[in-house]
């Protein structure tokens, strides 16, 4: 069994492929769903939903699917686990992104990141520290030691976990993914310094659903103002070669969010009720 790259998501991008991954809540039942499915990640939604660490571990283990595992000869998960965590760029927190990653995340969603400091604070926290004289000090790292649990989850030893559980891409070899929400004015006018000051950026996510709302147009994806905000947000990181995310594709738009040029394209699951959408209509309740 090969121990290769471990994040597919990570992989996907370094490679100038589309990544495909989704939303979900932090529960056994869709963790298992999402196991059987084609979703290259899962985003555990955790800046809307409650904060609940013994439910996002347990999603972690429930997303494991050992017969894929198996057949791809690789310790790699087949469908790559990373978490939004619910606090803004401007709070600073660092503990939920350490709680996430010590449970095996492979990455780290940052909602509402507007400025340099909250950037370099985002990819700090997702690093170990080291001496200042070390390769790639900085950002300099500000993660806790407790990795016990995502050493299990990995399939690794501890020592191998400290060498891959670096930031992507400014660790080639790193294995942890940090994204950053843009979703307003403030975070457009920054985002040219902050992908240039702050190495170890792997992903833009465009915020369209709040920025929508500072803009007055509340949902309104189709707006002539929040299109020219997303295409300034795909101009600053295509110059710099970083991928961006849309959050709400479907199949009506996904031609051309290929045409625009996104990479980490996240759609949501569809249950469908074949068999009661047919006996409706068949006992005339349809």
């Amino acid at each position: 069994m090969t121990t290769s790259r471990l994040n597919k998501v990570i992989g996907a991008l370094d490679a100038g492929q589309h990544v495909f991954a989704t939303f979900s809540a932090a529960d056994t039942a869709s963790a298992i769903e999402l196991s059987n499915s084609d979703y290259d990640a899962v985003v555990f939604e955790m800046e809307h939903k409650p904060w609940d660490v013994n439910a996002l571990r347990d999603s972690f283990q429930y997303l494991l699917n050992r017969r894929r595992v198996h057949e791809a000869d690789s310790l790699a998960p087949d469908v790559t686990p990373i978490v939004r965590i619910p606090v803004n760029g401007a709070e600073k927190a660092q503990w939920h992104a350490k709680q996430a990653l010590d449970l095996g995340a492979f990455g780290i969603i940052w909602p509402h990141v507007s400025t340099v400091e909250e950037a370099r604070n985002a990819v700090a926290a997702c690093r170990y520290p080291r001496l200042p004289d070390a390769p790639r000090h900085e950002p300099a790292g500000l993660r806790g030691d407790g990795p016990h649990a995502a050493t299990r989850y990995w399939g690794i030893s501890n020592i191998e976990y400290y060498a891959r559980a670096d930031v992507w891409p400014l660790a080639p070899d790193g294995e942890i993914l940090v994204g950053l929400m843009i979703e307003d004015q403030l975070g457009i006018e920054n985002l040219p310094d902050i992908l240039d000051q702050v190495p170890g950026i792997g992903l833009i996510l465009v915020g369209e659903g709040d920025m929508s709302q500072e803009l007055g147009i509340p949902r309104q994806y189709e707006h002539p103002r929040l299109l020219e905000c997303k295409r300034r947000i795909l101009d600053i990181c295509g110059e710099r070669g970083v991928a961006v995310g849309h959050p709400h594709v479907t199949a009506d738009n996904v031609e051309r969010v290929l045409d625009d040029g996104y990479r980490f394209l996240m759609s949501a699951p569809v249950r469908t009720y074949p068999g009661l959408h047919k006996a409706r209509e068949l006992t005339g309740r349809g």
